[in-house]
């Protein structure tokens, strides 16, 4: 396995600085972040590190050169929007740019990209599936013919009561995983695990990870804490009772979860993604979560 960062949370810095901060903390690889041109209103979203437009064999000399500067690798391209968003603009926007990134990914030599499927959360589940199997199984084939492996974020996405309950990205459950997979048995398709995102849910983080072996491409290793106080307050249905935090400062335990990749032969990358709001507050906040994480992770992640 491979420790590295999602580069989103360095927003402000180029490539060259983002890798430049891997190699003086340890990290092996980063997952770089690529979205289009113009930003996103949406925290963590709208980072782009490689600019995929346009992107060709030149462009990519010009960052392998980088990661050979300093000694790190890519683990990944990330570009995670809504391709089954209900409206028809921003799906095709998202779509058209899901595919320049596998392109880039492709001329980069690079195995995996990471996404969402995406959900339009006013219709119902049944509606939202039906559209994933008129959308998605030319996107896979698009991926097959790219030779990249295209893993899907766990996240429910959801954030707000105007999001409740289905929240803007379909794959969030193990349940939901099975009939993708059965629908698209492509074995380009398959996960971006995010432990935390169970544990949001209440759900078993362990488990899965036993079922869905041949289908771990790449890892998020985000913490999760459960604000019992609050939780017991408001109750389940309500929001705001959990806080994601960085490796270490919730309640995943780490050592049995790494266990657990390492008894199902899992030896791909493990990237921490920081969205832990005691960070945010400056350069110096965010390189101190980095480093955290990799004080928390290294001495397990073998």
């Amino acid at each position: 396995m491979k420790l590295g960062f999602v580069s989103a949370i360095l927003p402000d810095q180029s490539l060259d600085e983002v890798l430049g901060a891997a190699a003086a903390i340890g990290y092996d690889c980063v997952e770089v972040m690529c979205w289009p041109p113009g930003g996103s209103s949406r925290r963590y979203a709208g980072v782009c590190h490689i600019d995929c437009v346009n992107f060709g064999q030149a462009q990519a000399d010009d960052v392998r050169a980088l990661c050979e500067k300093h000694g790190v690798e890519i683990s990944g391209l990330g570009y995670y929007p809504n391709i089954l968003s209900g409206n028809a603009e921003e799906s095709q926007v998202a779509i058209e740019q899901l595919k320049r990134v596998i392109d880039a990914a492709r001329l980069l030599g690079l195995k995996n990209v990471n996404t969402f499927i995406g959900n339009d959360h006013t219709q119902h589940p049944d509606l939202n599936f039906a559209r994933f199997k008129e959308v998605w199984p030319e996107l896979i084939r698009y991926v097959e013919g790219a030779g990249v492996y295209l893993g899907i974020e766990n996240c429910p996405m959801l954030f707000s009561r105007d999001e409740w309950p289905g929240g803007k990205n379909l794959a969030y459950s193990p349940s939901v995983w099975r009939k993708m997979f059965e629908t698209i048995p492509s074995k380009h398709f398959g996960l971006n695990y995010d432990p935390s995102h169970l544990v949001l849910q209440r759900m078993d983080y362990i488990e899965p990870l036993r079922e869905f072996k041949d289908r771990l491409f790449h890892m998020h290793a985000k913490d999760m804490k459960i604000e019992r106080h609050i939780l017991n307050d408001r109750g389940i249905l309500a929001m705001g009772w959990a806080t994601p935090k960085v490796p270490g400062f919730g309640d995943i335990d780490w050592n049995r979860f790494v266990s657990t990749l390492t008894d199902i032969g899992y030896d791909g990358p493990i990237c921490v993604e920081v969205e832990d709001r005691a960070f945010e507050h400056g350069l110096e906040a965010r390189h101190k979560s980095l480093q955290i994480s990799y004080n928390v992770l290294s001495p397990i992640v073998l």
